[in-house]
């Protein structure tokens, strides 16, 4: 960085001190939160343009399935947004190692965030990090409370239990016993497979062997998930096929769906929704299994498009992203995004309060193939999507799901040659 750079830079965090910015500037900010506009828009944006006058923010996302490819094209084109929400680890590496996200490494306020939770958005080395690590969220299946008392249910802890009760639900016939679809396909993965696996490959063991070459996707571990998954499919109700992620959660917060596979980032949404009480309960563990895991994924990060000509501007938001303030905020306007800030906060949802009591009870994991194994062509991540869908649509066997993973990943990836 220039001498004049820096001095720039300095004038424009003590002008933030005192609420006032230089000169009018709208900040963009990119995301695949299509569900989280309201609380962007009514309560984030509010909190920061009242400490900040001079600098507005415009919060302008994109639906989840395309927001990678969409935001990949804004950036090559030059057309994206000053502010980035960045996937964790290996996509946003990406985009860094590219030039097109800006190093933050120097952004006061990383001081808050531990080195595992700066890992997400930092280079292998740790030396340089380029999102401010804003959120995880916690895998799990939420339930309504109302059909589980109305038909008796006890919630599962076991695999044997959790079938147990989707076949109770079947069998009296006035509910969908879980409501999901493979019409996008990663929800597939994402909802299933990364949720229910943990149990199967031990966490961050079964992970860490996979990046090592110790284990490969065609072992009983990594073939189990699939097994299970393709058994959901008698209990998705007919056309789960064609079936979108908003299909499915309509179908739940209309009181159609007794169980919905998914996770902590939902909370906010259904509390909008549904007029029922909502559980939550962590994924079931299968039989011999010893102690529990949860996928407790770095989800979400903010970032900085290092060709934005708003560079100043969005490090001040950026740096306020990293304060006590915003983290409360955060935790309350969209309960489920669990901070990853050392700033203590308080949450208010009783069922974000269960997700995360699941930290204390079982071992933390992040999703399986996010970091390092997705970085080559096909991507294991991606491909993750197609076998778990395909599995459940009965096209391909659990075993094959397994193959075809593992001959992609050996066809790039040196420790699986």
């Amino acid at each position: 960085m220039t001498i004049r750079k820096t001095l720039s830079l300095t004038t424009a965090f003590a002008l933030c001190a005192t609420g006032v910015f230089a000169q009018d500037v709208t900040l963009t900010i990119e995301s695949w939160r299509n569900d989280d506009i309201t609380i962007w828009r009514n309560q984030i944006i509010p909190a920061f343009e009242a400490a900040h006058p001079g600098i507005r923010l415009d919060f302008q996302p994109t639906a989840p399935a395309q927001y990678n490819s969409a935001l990949n094209s804004k950036l090559d084109a030059g057309t994206a947004g000053d502010i980035v929400t960045c996937r964790a680890f290996d996509a946003s590496l990406q985009l860094f190692e590219r030039g097109q996200l800006s190093d933050l490494t120097d952004l006061p306020g990383m001081a808050n965030y531990s080195d595992v939770a700066k890992s997400a958005w930092s280079t292998d080395d740790g030396s340089q990090t380029f999102c401010v690590p804003l959120a995880s969220v916690i895998h799990g299946f939420i339930y309504n409370v109302d059909i589980f008392n109305e038909l008796g249910l006890e919630v599962p802890a076991t695999e044997d239990e959790f079938f147990a009760v989707l076949d109770a639900i079947q069998e009296e016939g006035s509910y969908i016993p879980m409501a999901m679809g493979i019409n996008d396909q990663w929800e597939a993965a994402t909802m299933g497979f990364a949720n229910i696996g943990v149990n199967f490959w031990r966490g961050e063991e079964g992970r860490a062997a996979l990046i090592a070459g110790e284990s490969r996707l065609t072992d009983e571990e990594w073939v189990a998930p699939f097994r299970q998954l393709a058994r959901w499919s008698q209990y998705l109700g007919r056309g789960y096929e064609s079936q979108s992620y908003p299909d499915s959660q309509n179908l739940f917060t209309l009181g159609r769906a007794a169980i919905y596979p998914s996770g902590s980032w939902e909370i906010a949404g259904f509390r909008e929704q549904a007029d029922f009480e909502m559980g939550a309960f962590p994924p079931p563990v299968p039989a011999g299994t010893e102690g529990c895991y949860i996928s407790d994924h770095t989800d979400m990060g903010i970032g900085l498009n290092a060709a934005s000509p708003n560079q100043e501007a969005g490090r001040i938001f950026l740096d306020w992203l990293t304060g006590a303030e915003a983290s409360t905020l955060f935790a309350n306007a969209i309960p489920g995004f669990f901070p990853l800030s050392s700033a203590e906060v308080t949450l208010d949802d009783p069922l974000a309060e269960e997700f995360l009591s699941w930290r204390g009870q079982c071992e933390s994991t992040i999703r399986p193939f996010h970091q390092i194994v997705s970085r080559g062509t096909p991507n294991l991540s991606n491909e993750s999507w197609t076998a778990s869908a395909n599995v459940m649509r009965g096209t391909w066997t659990p075993e094959e799901a397994g193959e075809a993973l593992q001959a992609g990943l050996s066809s790039w990836y040196a420790p699986h040659q």
